[in-house]
């Protein structure tokens, strides 16, 4: 899953560095086509992806916990590897709008992915590793976009010039989801390459917290919950604040600071290379504090705020130093995106931690409605940065990005939980005074739980 979504992000951000080297080839290489895009087509193109990324979030989170995560996850980088390949393919035919027509259908390929993985993490880790595992397979998004910004502005200023970034990218989906589709499995029980001892301590750790996968869904209850509420503004806050910067950074480094398109695709790689170094010593102490008595609640409103507020603050300063010394602006960034590795340990896993059951579903749910703050982000820096030079207009951006990381955070500190909710348990019922009971259930959730334990126990007697 973590080489999954390293490839997914691959996918999404190679746009920003790539576009650079198709409207500006004096960046990169002048042996390729260069388009006459202006600065509010660009953002169009760059903010495409979301348009089709919103509309399959909801049908894949209620896909994945019904049907399979697995054959969802494949089929989509499957298809979005072969949308990528064909951008360079069209776009001398259909200009700008193939590309985004392009775009979109990746985006409709990809809105499976974090709902997916969503699904698969509540099913196969014990509660007590969540932040570590979680973080592992989320933190792939930013060794992708690590990977992504150098090798896309490597690519480009080759000999194969930018059409080479699409392609590349492209086969590397459709090799990771032949990968997948071939050594995957939606839950422990059924995976025929682990051990009986190893399915029984998963199932003994998840209990029936996430048991019956095919259960109706409580959407009533799902959009009455105050926390879920609570758990969709903090993540629009997060979409507006990191896609900004992941869309923008490169144009900001290239105008601003004046970088080439070698040195930016390096000099922007930096902060999300700090972001997915600084996730892991984030979830170690965040496991670590909850095995010595912390709540969940205390831990995910913690590590958010570092990685909301921190970045409010990074954008702040960003708006007060002398971008002549180069240094400085590219550490408030790295400061700005490397602390946002809390949000791996905040809200991201949040959902799980509200609903084991349905978290792949809460996901899709509030992934849908910030993936449309994904989309209006690129587009209103295009309305207020109609010229690039300008870096009063560039404060603009980044103070409205701190505001919104402030107040996303804020409300998520006030009204976020970390508890579970009443309805995620699958057998709970109303008695006869209207009232909701529950019956709780410690028999394992295998498709035939007899037929694993005792096998287990013989294996330790055995050993």
């Amino acid at each position: 899953m973590c080489l999954g979504m390293m490839i997914a992000y691959g996918l999404r951000v190679m746009l920003s560095v790539a576009i650079v080297a198709m409207t500006k080839p004096e960046t990169a290489n002048k042996d390729f086509k260069a388009y006459k895009w202006n600065p509010s087509e660009q953002s169009l193109v760059l903010s495409s992806f979301f348009w089709g990324y919103i509309v399959t979030q909801v049908p894949s989170g209620y896909l994945a916990t019904i049907w399979s995560a697995q054959k969802l996850l494949s089929a989509g980088l499957l298809v979005c590897g072969f949308l990528s390949i064909a951008v360079p393919l069209l776009v001398d035919v259909g200009g700008w709008q193939i590309v985004c027509a392009c775009r979109v259908g990746m985006g409709l390929s990809q809105g499976c992915v974090l709902p997916g993985i969503q699904t698969l993490l509540a099913r196969w880790v014990p509660p007590s590793e969540r932040a570590r595992l979680g973080t592992f397979a989320y933190a792939g998004g930013q060794l992708g976009t690590v990977l992504t910004m150098p090798i896309s502005g490597q690519l480009a200023a080759s000999s194969l010039g930018w059409p080479s970034i699409f392609y590349f990218f492209g086969l590397l989906g459709i090799g990771w989801a032949a990968l997948f589709y071939s050594l995957g499995c939606d839950e422990p029980a059924v995976h025929s390459r682990i051990s009986d001892a190893e399915k029984y301590y998963i199932d003994k750790s998840l209990g029936n917290l996430a048991g019956d996968h095919r259960k109706p869904t409580p959407w009533r209850h799902i959009f009455s919950s105050i926390p879920m509420w609570a758990l969709i503004i903090v993540h629009c806050g997060q979409n507006w604040g990191f896609w900004m910067l992941l869309t923008e950074i490169p144009t900001y480094m290239s105008e601003i600071v004046e970088f080439s398109i070698k040195e930016n695709g390096m000099i922007s790689a930096l902060p999300y290379l700090a972001m997915w170094l600084l996730s892991f010593p984030v979830s170690w102490l965040s496991d670590y504090t909850l095995h010595h008595g912390v709540s969940h609640g205390v831990i995910r409103k913690a590590s958010n705020t570092i990685a909301h507020w921190g970045p409010a603050l990074a954008l702040i300063a960003l708006c007060f130093v002398n971008v002549e010394h180069k240094s400085v602006p590219v550490i408030l960034l790295i400061v700005a995106v490397g602390l946002n590795a809390g949000s791996l340990c905040g809200f991201q896993i949040n959902h799980i931690d509200l609903s084991p059951n349905f978290a792949g579903t809460m996901m899709s749910i509030t992934n849908c409605i910030a993936a449309i703050i994904a989309i209006i982000a690129p587009i209103i820096c295009g309305w207020i940065v109609t010229n690039q030079k300008d870096i009063n207009q560039w404060h603009i951006v980044f103070y409205i990005s701190a505001l919104i990381y402030f107040v996303g955070n804020l409300i998520f500190i006030i009204f976020g939980s970390g508890e579970v909710q009443w309805w995620n348990d699958p057998s709970a019922m109303k008695n006869e005074y209207g009232k909701w009971s529950y019956k709780i259930s410690t028999v394992s959730t295998f498709h035939n739980p007899a037929s694993v334990i005792p096998r287990y126990y013989k294996s330790c007697e055995t050993s």
